[in-house]
């Protein structure tokens, strides 16, 4: 017999000041996979990783293709018993300005309920709720689990299918939970059913050979910055919506997101209009979106009075679920040679794609999965959102294992900041976490009986 819903509620509660020291511990561990970084962080991220799955039982295992270290935690099931893959990621996105930051960014610090660290969201947080479930069961665990932890979540998951092809036999199971997106509000669950796709480029202009005197040459000849700023304004329409013919958007998202709370969670400026058309939701989550992530051109201080021959924007361009990569880069590619002004040349290159995915979040492991939301969040049901940001590799898992339930759920809220300086974690909501996790473990061991 597994545990009940009471002495799980105790086991979780019992240990949760372990869990949270083994977490302060973890995001002190600085384990970025950037190129530019010291790597070795990464392996000892890895090395303590490995260190509390064995502490948890299992047979843990250091595995590596060509990137980074990931580990593999593995429990065979019980006679009958389904077998379940847990997935979190321990490498951590780079501080950014440490001037931004309250206080060192590595070292864990409490302010008002919440855990202030790099990765103390995104996503040791989902690496502990797996260990906070499986230290809760004990001997008694009703299933059987594999835990999945990638080590270059962050870094674009560049080896992640060789890791999945090589280790698929192992890492084969009937439900998979992936712990690394969010929840709808603080007090409010969510199951992620929904998120977008990606496509980074560059778009590089020139018009000179070099630079130029801009009193003698300029009125006649136009310099690159310029070109490029106009070529810019034609990827959205005057509402603010895309304007890429052949990006695909769609409606249907059924969550209502309250502008006022929308733009306090944004922290969008007052007087600041949002931009595009319809709901909100659909915006975000289903409708494509184009950003500008950042312009090489000489800096303002030390500019000289010179044409600029050549200019180069990095282009962020977010997917809607259904859209194809490939051809949706295509017909960024076409945009950007067709409008380009004043026959100025034009250069795209590509840096990254990342598929979108929709999950059909019907059957027996949702419903244990929601049944466990609602009981660790005191009877509030969870909601079905979409994520307008991109985690591609769950069309990977979506592909590999046909016949798995894939449970997309996190430990954020809206005020994480998660990438962002000052990353948090809240921690009365990271012990619902926990709770529901080791719920759903054991209401998905009811499914094999």
């Amino acid at each position: 017999m597994t545990l009940t819903e009471d002495e799980l509620r105790s086991a979780v509660e019992r240990e949760l000041p372990g869990v949270r020291a083994d977490l302060e511990r973890l995001v002190r561990i600085p384990g970025i996979a950037f190129e530019g970084f010291d790597h070795s962080h990464v392996e000892r991220s890895a090395e303590a990783v490995a260190e509390l799955l064995r502490g948890c039982g299992l047979e843990v295992q250091i595995v590596r293709g060509s990137g980074q270290p990931a580990v593999i935690g593995h429990k065979p099931a019980p006679a009958g018993a389904p077998t379940v893959l847990l997935y979190a990621h321990h490498d951590v996105q780079p501080a950014g300005d440490p001037s931004l930051w309250e206080g060192d960014p590595f070292e864990p610090v409490e302010r008002d309920g919440r855990l202030y660290a790099r990765g103390a969201a995104d996503d040791k947080a989902g690496v502990m709720a797996h260990v906070a479930a499986l230290r809760a069961f004990g001997d008694a665990l009703p299933v059987g689990v594999v835990v999945f932890v990638e080590g270059e979540e962050e870094y674009g998951s560049e080896s992640l299918d060789e890791l999945l092809a090589t280790h698929k036999e192992l890492l084969r199971s009937d439900v998979i939970v992936i712990a690394d997106s969010g929840n709808w509000d603080i007090g409010v669950p969510a199951l992620t059913t929904s998120l977008r796709g990606l496509v980074n480029c560059f778009v590089e202009v020139s018009t000179l050979k070099s630079a130029v005197h801009s009193g003698m040459f300029g009125g006649a000849v136009p310099d690159a910055l310029t070109v490029l700023a106009r070529l810019i304004t034609t990827l959205h329409d005057d509402s603010g919506d895309v304007a890429i013919d052949g990006l695909i958007g769609r409606e249907g998202a059924s969550v209502d997101y309250p502008e006022d709370r929308f733009r306090h969670e944004a922290g969008v400026l007052d007087g600041v209009k949002l931009i595009g058309e319809g709901r909100l939701t659909d915006r975000i989550w289903t409708k494509p979106s184009v950003s500008v992530l950042g312009i090489d051109a000489p800096a303002t201080g030390g500019a000289p009075n010179a044409l600029v021959p050549k200019a180069k924007a990095k282009l962020s361009v977010r997917l809607a679920p259904g859209d194809d990569p490939d051809s949706a880069y295509a017909a960024i590619r076409a945009h950007l040679e067709k409008y380009v002004p004043w026959g100025a040349t034009v250069e795209v290159t590509l840096e990254s794609l990342g598929a979108p995915c929709v999950i059909d979040a019907t059957g027996p492991a949702y419903d244990a999965a929601r049944s466990a939301f609602a009981t660790a969040w005191d009877g509030t049901a969870p909601v079905d959102m979409g994520v307008g940001g991109s985690i591609p590799f769950i069309a990977t898992f979506q592909e590999m294992f046909p016949q798995a339930a894939i449970l997309v759920t996190g430990v954020e809220d809206p005020f994480s900041a998660a990438h962002g300086p000052n990353e948090s974690l809240h921690l009365g909501e990271f012990a619902r976490v926990c709770l529901a996790e080791a719920l759903l473990l054991r209401n998905v061991a009811g499914l094999g009986e």
